[in-house]
């Protein structure tokens, strides 16, 4: 069975980028918005979550702080899949309680499938 990832992107060329880049290793949950992954995180039993910064209704940090207050998916790795890329957002990000953090665009797939894996192994 292929590990979970759920993907919280608002942006749909961004969405069909992952999922391009993650779907013959991973079964992909996505969510276009903050509310909706909200909504649906705690259903979804995702292994791990990528999770944009600037959403709709609900930002990445305030999805991520909501996530960390359920007791069924507190533990869940959360990655910041962000286009904030400037001096100091990584370790900003990081202090806020992501697990790790990979800019936008993603030139490198292979950064994000290294952090993806990398934080799979750590939560099994």
């Amino acid at each position: 069975m292929k590990p979970r990832i759920a993907v919280v992107e608002d942006n749909p060329d961004n969405r069909l980028l992952v999922e391009a880049i993650l779907d013959d290793e991973f079964e992909i949950i996505e969510f276009e918005t903050g509310a909706e992954a909200v909504a649906g995180l705690e259903d979804a039993r995702a292994d791990l979550v990528l999770l944009d910064i600037s959403l709709p209704e609900m930002d990445g940090p305030e999805v991520l702080a909501w996530l960390r207050g359920q007791p069924s998916i507190a533990a869940t790795p959360v990655i910041a899949l962000t286009a904030h890329a400037m001096a100091g957002d990584r370790e900003r990000y990081l202090e806020a309680g992501f697990d790790d953090y990979v800019s936008k665009p993603i030139v490198d797939e292979d950064v994000l499938l290294s952090s993806i894996r990398r934080w799979l192994a750590k939560s099994s």
